[in-house]
């Protein structure tokens, strides 16, 4: 079986990591821990202002945390037998786990949901609304109780 996880600094993709963790899978179970780093958008007050670029520094900083977070990730699925691989992508986290979904010929993709809902969702929209839209396999949303 393969499997794709999102996975950020978030409680809800905690919660998924744990889902994975204590339900079991075939032997052969490969997972892939997905995080991507989402490239800054910056705001301009007046329409002449120039384009400013977003420190590369910043960037990588970014990208060194989700490669952190990946590596605990890893580390607590390997001490429960799976094997693993990580990626962490530039870019919008919806289109990266979808990709990956589709080139690793993912038998499920695996998502923590914030569960929000009305203008919060509207605004800053669903990773998990688009995967289990968009995804070429099956979608597990996994909440996080209070």
């Amino acid at each position: 079986m393969r499997i794709v996880l999102g996975f950020d600094d978030s409680p809800h993709a905690v919660a998924a990591l744990k889902w994975i963790v204590r339900n079991e899978k075939p032997a052969e179970t490969q997972v892939t821990i997905v995080s991507a780093v989402r490239t800054p958008v910056t705001a301009y007050a007046e329409v002449y202002a120039p384009a400013v670029p977003y420190p590369t520094e910043l960037i990588e900083e970014v990208t060194r945390h989700h490669e952190e977070l990946c590596k605990r990730a890893q580390d607590e699925l390997h001490r429960a037998g799976f094997s693993t691989s990580v990626k962490v992508l530039p870019g919008d986290p919806r289109e990266a786990l979808v990709e990956t979904a589709r080139t690793e010929k993912a038998d499920l993709l695996i998502v923590g949901s914030h569960g929000r809902t009305g203008l919060p969702k509207l605004v800053l929209g669903s990773v998990a609304s688009h995967v289990v839209a968009h995804a070429p396999c099956d979608v597990l949303v996994v909440k996080k109780l209070a």
